[in-house]
């Protein structure tokens, strides 16, 4: 489940963040890239700001961590 919210977030705000760059300024691409280096920097070190704020809003785990690599299951 936790997964699933994640990806549903990271991507809106991946869209919103190119329709603001596209439709207001070009300075929100940075918004983009912040999202992309908090994704690479979660790979490696299996840690996600979102992931710890989804479990506290009271998303449930099951399954893998969101962030991390998979386990290859």
């Amino acid at each position: 489940m936790l997964n699933t919210y994640f990806r549903v977030v990271v991507g809106t705000m991946v869209l919103l963040s190119v329709f603001l760059t596209y439709y207001v300024s070009p300075h929100w691409m940075w918004f983009t890239v912040f999202i992309g280096v908090n994704l690479i920097q979660s790979a490696f070190t299996k840690w996600c700001l979102l992931e710890t704020i989804l479990v506290k809003l009271g998303v449930k785990k099951g399954g893998g961590a969101s962030c991390s690599v998979p386990s290859g299951k």
